[in-house]
């Protein structure tokens, strides 16, 4: 954990969005999530949002459709997913679909890729559109499956 509250991939190195959703994961899937101040990491993470809507993985980068995935699944998790503006979120998210194929782009008016077209649809269930089954915001699967597993997993 970084000075940031934020986690990078070795001790010190530059926090990212990324890294934050499988520290935080696996802390969940442990029972550690006690050892975050989600304070701070909430207030970085939502550091990520821009002006487009959109979420980067780190400060100064462009925003990107799996971002909206890594940030809010970390902010679901310890339970400070209000903090974003999500109506802004949904129209980067929406901006990013292909009307003709349905998929999802990293950005506006790039290519649609099965990637961005997971975390686009996820994004916007943990955002609580209702046409995309919920999905737990640990295992990036649907609620359903999850529940008839009989798998519970920690949330602050």
């Amino acid at each position: 954990m970084n000075f940031d509250g934020a986690f990078g991939c070795r001790p010190g190195s530059e926090s990212h969005s990324g890294q934050v959703y499988c520290c935080v994961g696996m802390l969940s899937v442990t029972g550690h999530l006690h050892h975050i101040n989600a304070d701070q990491l909430g207030w970085w993470l939502c550091e990520r949002q821009l002006a487009s809507g959109g979420l980067n993985g780190r400060p100064e980068k462009l925003p990107d459709v799996c971002y909206s995935w890594w940030v809010l699944a970390s902010l679901k998790i310890i339970d400070r997913l209000h903090w974003v503006d999500k109506d802004k979120l949904v129209q980067f998210i929406l901006a990013c679909q292909d009307e003709e194929t349905g998929g999802f782009a990293d950005r506006p008016g790039d290519m649609v890729d099965p990637f961005h077209t997971l975390f686009g649809l996820a994004a916007l269930s943990l955002l609580g559109d209702r046409a995309v089954k919920p999905v737990n915001p640990v295992l990036c699967m649907p609620e359903e499956v999850i529940r008839k597993a009989g798998i519970e997993l920690q949330l602050l």
